[in-house]
């Protein structure tokens, strides 16, 4: 039995993965135990509290499409907008894409 999927990171990228070993294992997960617990009894010692400001900085994609290739382009935008989009930290390609992305996508529906 092969069983694949894809794990996406917050910088937009993403990595598909199958895994085609034949010891399918029953899940040792107490599913009963989980259903009944409360938010409160979740103990999240080991993971780090999700800021809105990390937040941000994901990238959300729908769907589980392959990433595509990207391209090349020289652009020129206004030297503010692209200070701005460079102090928010590493990835700042990335999220000008989405932000087009996001636009484009607006007006694509919006068309429909």
């Amino acid at each position: 039995m092969s069983i694949k999927w894809t794990t996406w990171f917050l910088n937009g990228t993403s990595k598909n993965v199958q895994s085609t070993s034949g010891n399918m294992h029953k899940s040792q997960t107490d599913w009963d135990r989980f259903d009944s617990m409360s938010d409160a009894e979740i103990d999240f010692s080991d993971s780090p509290e999700l800021t809105l400001e990390a937040f941000a900085r994901g990238v959300v994609r729908q769907g589980l499409k392959p990433v595509s290739k990207k391209k090349i382009l020289s652009v020129r935008v206004d030297g503010d907008v692209l200070d701005w989009f460079k102090s928010q930290g590493k990835g700042y390609q990335t999220r000008i894409n989405a932000v087009l992305k996001a636009y484009r996508d607006a007006h694509v529906k919006s068309l429909l």
